[in-house]
């Protein structure tokens, strides 16, 4: 055996070992990258990925873990230092997606255990252990939930390495090294989240439920500054969270958007319905041009504020694209019945800049803010109108092409107006007037109860 080593190590028989691991290695990775690429476009081909990921981010996922398995092997580390759930909770977390994390796992495993000298053992363990990590922190809003993950996950990685019988020396002592590797995979995963969320420009669950805070400096800015805008925004948010658990969207991140969506009307808050307390409007004194221009420039502000109190780019998509690039038609109109004959009025001129929704849930917040706005200007909120009214929104903005960048189908339209329609009325309905005769005449009986009762009492007072 001495023998054999000594003759390893002469230069003549080292350098072509060598070469050929490492020939070994790259054309394996070369595979893997090849495998990925084909698992990509058949995931675009089919619908089924996600918006914003891009292909260089998961090749970064997957040179980390690369990296840190050739360092493990180098210093001969146990197994249960490489880091098996760290990248597939990573990935579920910031693309959302148990698709694109099931595809990165098995492109890991099949690479990380080919280095190995138990290559079946090692691609059970990082194939089973990224497979229920990423199912256990799949649509996780808290970070208890990525402990308990961690936790569980450890448990299931120290079960396979007890029954595929390879680390039976030390069985207790590594059951909880594997224990302890879910355990310290899940407090690393909330360690680097935050970095991951600003160099990938995403942002998650965890982030979004610290953004509902009403203690967030735009929103308590929003309470005093514009409290109409301020109240909107929470009904444009329920009306779009629900809208959207009915389509499949993400509930969570179009309720935090719209709350946000409005927060440029914070530069002139007087100039927005919503605020004014005054029967004359502001906009009676402006030209409709100008009229225009304050009410466009709202989205144009928000998105400074937004840059300002560094919200992430997917909240920024819902201040840009909350009006696509409709028409405002309100001014437009203004404009046209002041036309003088020498004079034109083009309706490009009074279009906001866009984009259009370029998403499911972008374009839902489009939806219910205009649903909602002309809903609040009905002045007498039957169901009937209400639901005559969604339809009509709806289909104007169809229509118009507001709706041409996104994913919303023609039965999502159905079941989005469906949910407001049903909201709405809720919130709108109309009260029964209580007749004039009925309580003057009840509080009439009332008085008289009233003064027997203490005619009584001076009675037996005074006998």
């Amino acid at each position: 055996m001495i023998k054999l080593i000594a003759k390893i190590k002469e230069p003549r028989v080292f350098w072509p070992l060598l070469v050929l691991a490492g020939s070994h290695v790259i054309g394996l990775n070369l595979a893997v990258g090849l495998f990925l690429a084909c698992l990509s476009g058949y995931l675009k081909s089919r619908n089924l990925t996600v918006k914003n990921y891009k292909i260089l981010h998961l090749i970064l996922f997957f040179l980390i873990v690369f990296s840190i398995s050739l360092f493990v092997i180098k210093n001969r580390m146990p197994v249960y230092f490489l880091p098996f759930s760290i990248i597939p909770m990573l990935t579920v977390l910031l693309f959302g997606s148990l698709e694109i994390s099931l595809i990165l796992t098995l492109a890991i495993s099949v690479s990380v255990a080919s280095i190995f000298s138990y290559p079946l053992q090692i691609l059970l363990l990082f194939l089973v252990s990224g497979i229920f990590s990423s199912i256990f922190i799949w649509g996780a809003r808290k970070r208890v939930t990525i402990i308990h993950a961690g936790v569980i996950t450890g448990i299931i990685q120290a079960i396979i390495m007890m029954t595929t019988n390879f680390y039976w020396s030390g069985l207790v002592l590594n059951s909880f090294g594997f224990i302890f590797n879910g355990l310290a995979s899940s407090i690393i995963v909330l360690g680097v989240l935050p970095i991951f969320e600003y160099l990938f420009s995403r942002v998650t669950n965890i982030s979004l439920l610290e953004l509902a805070d009403f203690h967030h400096p735009l929103l308590q800015r929003l309470v005093q500054e514009a409290p109409g805008t301020y109240h909107h925004s929470l009904i444009v948010g329920n009306l779009s969270e629900t809208a959207c658990r009915a389509v499949c969207a993400n509930s969570l991140l179009a309720r935090i958007g719209a709350y946000y969506h409005d927060i440029g009307k914070l530069h002139q808050p007087e100039y927005f319905s919503e605020n004014q307390s005054m029967v004359i409007s502001k906009h009676d004194t402006l030209a409709p041009t100008m009229s225009k221009l304050v009410i466009m420039n709202h989205v144009k502000e928000g998105v400074e504020l937004a840059k300002k109190y560094k919200l992430s780019q997917p909240l920024i998509d819902f201040i840009q694209q909350h009006h696509g690039n409709s028409l405002v038609f309100y001014f437009y109109r203004r404009a046209l019945e002041s036309l003088e004959e020498d004079q034109d009025v083009k309706e490009e001129g009074f279009r906001y800049p866009g984009p259009k929704p370029a998403s499911k849930e972008t374009a839902i917040v489009l939806l219910a803010d205009s649903v909602e706005a002309a809903a609040r200007a009905l002045k007498e909120p039957t169901p009937s109108k209400i639901e005559e009214l969604v339809h009509k929104v709806i289909n104007n903005k169809f229509i118009d092409g507001q709706l041409d960048e996104c994913e919303l189908t023609l039965k999502d339209l159905e079941k989005i107006s469906a949910v407001f329609i049903r909201l709405l009325c809720g919130i709108y309905h109309s009260r029964a007037s209580y007749p004039e005769g009925i309580r003057s005449e009840n509080n009439h009986k009332k008085s008289a109860k009233e003064d027997s009762r203490l005619s009584e009492k001076d009675k037996k007072v005074n006998p």
